[in-house]
């Protein structure tokens, strides 16, 4: 997600979603990267769009008081959802366990996007043409990079980057997998049906809709309710597509994750899981002291 993406997407990734997401990464400096995220949103968003004076006192100011409510309301909920990670992680899992908390996660996110689109909408209401005439041009020039970074490679390419990806990811969390472990991982990596040209092409059309609502706001000059119901639309098409065969293909691949990790998981040692449970134990207490600090 970029510009109505940039601006609600990336609030979202980084105040919330990715926060969380980075936390199981193992991020080293996850207390850092989260009590600075609305200054780091806002040169990232201005990275899209060249904000007027006007319009980044309003983004700084509405991107303080959105990382207020999730600090005060979300990071707890997050500590939950490790409590019960950390539960389930001596033992075997199974897939659907895995995607039930991916579910919750998806909640969170539904409930992120719903703090964000007043501000989103108040925001879209001020941009000039020369502005989405900018925005366009840096969409152009990121589709170019993932057009380079994945539909330029050969399958075998794709293969190995994904898996690299996924490595990197497990061993965060659980430490280095032995040689049968990095083979089993690979073949559900090369048994995957990712589909890069199916993701660029949802890209493309997230990446107009997203024009198409900004340019009906601000072309219309619509009144603050028509366009908060318009950006509204959009962040529902953004988190679920119109299309079906990508709504399709975005559930199949959630079901495979899920057997991956599940798979991963259960192929890991006493000593990995106990490491796992160290390292969320880590990500909780990281959590506590980020829900209680204040900015």
């Amino acid at each position: 997600m970029r510009f109505l993406p940039a601006w609600a997407g990336t609030v979202a990734r980084i105040i919330g979603w990715l926060m969380f997401t980075l936390a199981l990464a193992g991020c080293s400096t996850i207390k850092i990267a989260y009590n600075n995220a609305a200054s780091v949103g806002y040169w990232w968003l201005d990275g899209y769009v060249d904000f007027d004076e006007a319009q980044t006192l309003q983004l700084r100011a509405d991107l303080a008081r959105l990382h207020h409510w999730h600090r005060v309301t979300e990071l707890p909920q997050y500590i939950e959802l490790l409590q019960q990670m950390e539960q389930l992680a001596p033992a075997d899992i199974e897939p659907e366990q895995v995607c039930a908390i991916a579910l919750e996660m998806r909640q969170h996110l539904g409930t992120l996007m719903a703090q964000i689109e007043p501000a989103a909408a108040a925001l879209a209401m001020t941009l000039t043409p020369a502005q989405l005439q900018g925005l366009d041009r840096k969409y152009a020039k990121a589709d170019a990079r993932y057009r380079k970074e994945w539909l330029s490679r050969a399958p075998a390419e794709q293969l190995d980057k994904r898996y690299k990806q996924w490595l990197a990811r497990t061993e965060m969390i659980y430490g280095r997998l032995d040689g049968v472990q990095k083979d089993r991982l690979r073949a559900q990596v090369a048994r995957s049906g990712f589909d890069a040209r199916m993701s660029y092409e949802e890209r493309l059309r997230r990446e107009q809709d997203a024009l198409r609502t900004l340019r009906q706001i601000t072309q219309a000059r619509l009144p603050e309710g028509d366009a908060r119901k318009l950006v509204d639309g959009y962040l529902e098409r953004a988190l679920d597509s119109p299309n079906p065969a990508y709504r399709t293909y975005q559930q199949a691949l959630l079901q495979e994750d899920c057997r991956s990790v599940a798979l991963t998981h259960n192929s890991t040692t006493p000593a990995q899981r106990d490491t796992a449970v160290q390292r969320l134990r880590a990500y909780e207490r990281d959590l506590a002291q980020l829900a209680v600090q204040q900015p």
